[in-house]
């Protein structure tokens, strides 16, 4: 499963992250984690997901990103980087709703 987390401050989160203990529904002290970079903390629980919705350009370099940490050949760069783009334009999706479609629909073909 495909798990892309941008913070609200417009980074993709891998391995930049700290533990911390917050109250959630599920409990005064459930473990989820923070970005190092801004300390921002997610409340995973409660559905509160981080929603960005960058500019065509901020997220073209949130795709380049991705590509590059997952070591994708020219031929599938170009096919998600023209996906993502695609999507961005037909409507009002989140950052990652965008990067995870544009994944999956590269996964399909």
């Amino acid at each position: 499963m495909l798990k892309t987390i941008i913070c609200e401050c417009g980074e993709i989160i891998e391995g930049k992250t700290f533990k911390d203990f917050i109250k959630t529904s599920a409990g005064p002290s459930t473990p989820t984690i923070g970005h190092e970079k801004c300390g921002h903390i997610f409340n995973f629980i409660d559905g509160k997901k981080p929603r960005k919705y960058s500019s065509r350009k901020e997220l073209k370099s949130f795709a380049l990103s991705f590509v590059e940490k997952n070591h994708f050949d020219a031929y599938n760069s170009e096919r998600y980087l023209l996906e993502v783009d695609r999507l961005k334009s037909s409507g009002n999706l989140s950052d990652r709703k965008i990067l995870v479609r544009a994944f999956q629909m590269l996964q399909n073909k």
